[in-house]
């Protein structure tokens, strides 16, 4: 029984359903991988997951003149070292503590082991130095199991720090298209269904041009709704604009909403039969992002 939030129990099943080579990449990227970038993976269509972790590797490729991604190929190899430095706690050595940290930050400038001060059975615990910056881990229960540690806050917080600072990518500033989809059905009678495709969009992840003191894109937008043996019953093509002014932008709602009705009068035979999907397809014409999102509809 999940006992957090709602869409955080969401994400922990949909990330239980993964295939193994999805959750492969889900699991050796999770020291790198963005809160926002795991949300996406997770709630897209399993056939756009190969695309999503090729441009992952790509936002984070230091010279994406050469052929080789640099940060990828040094990533992989840090997990190999890791698990030949670092096995024999119980789980491979990448996914130890001291394994993260060499992960993250590549080999200590200096390393020692030494006895652990003032204790009578002789633990032992090892001191990283990073220039200056020390990072200690300590065999708590004396069975070479090493866990990391920090003296004081101030330790803590400069390795918070430190591991942000590692996650970012030449690409920092560049944002991540994402959005929500609903279905809110109006009528549902043997004779006609209508309703409408519910599409909010997050203002933090859209990309606008601006000109004067005005903030405009324009998103194409692409709805299928199919039956569960991939009938197309009823589609849709647009383009749909947003245009605010500058100084409005802190003071909207968190989400853009996008409201297009359908209407459905054919095939509602074939709807009745079983499960049914909604695939939505956006484009920001601004930044030339894309997103593929595909929600059940069950009458």
């Amino acid at each position: 029984m999940c006992s957090l939030l709602y869409s955080s129990c969401r994400l922990y099943q949909l990330e239980r359903k993964l295939d193994p080579g999805n959750a492969q990449f889900l699991s050796e990227v999770r020291y790198i991988i963005t809160n926002e970038e795991r949300k996406i993976f997770l709630e897209l269509p399993a056939q756009e997951r190969k695309k999503f972790i090729s441009d992952f590797w790509q936002r984070r490729d230091p010279d994406p003149s050469t052929e080789e991604n640099e940060f990828k190929t040094e990533y992989y190899d840090r997990i190999d070292r890791a698990n030949e430095l670092f096995r024999g706690e119980g789980e491979d050595g990448w996914q130890t503590d001291r394994g993260k940290i060499y992960i993250l930050f590549g080999p200590p400038t200096e390393r020692m082991t030494l006895p652990w001060d003032g204790d009578p059975t002789g633990r032992r615990q090892e001191i990283w130095y990073y220039g200056s910056f020390p990072v200690i881990f300590k065999d708590i229960q004396g069975n070479g199991s090493f866990k990391l540690v920090a003296f004081n806050y101030d330790h803590l917080y400069q390795l918070n720090i430190a591991q942000a600072e590692a996650k970012k990518t030449p690409d920092a500033e560049e944002k991540l298209l994402d959005f929500k989809l609903r279905i809110e059905k109006k009528r549902v009678d043997i004779e006609k269904v209508e309703g409408l495709v519910i599409i909010e969009i997050p203002y933090t992840g859209i990309v606008f041009k601006s000109e004067d003191d005005r903030l405009m894109t324009t998103f194409d937008i692409q709805i299928e709704l199919k039956d569960s043996a991939e009938h197309l019953i009823w589609d849709y093509r647009g383009s749909l604009d947003i245009e605010i002014k500058e100084t409005e932008l802190s003071e909207l709602s968190k989400n853009h909403i996008f409201e297009i009705p359908f209407v459905l009068e054919q095939n509602l035979k074939r709807l009745q039969q079983g499960k049914n999907f909604f695939t939505v397809f956006l484009r920001n014409q601004t930044g030339d992002e894309e997103m593929k999102k595909v929600v059940d509809f069950i009458l």
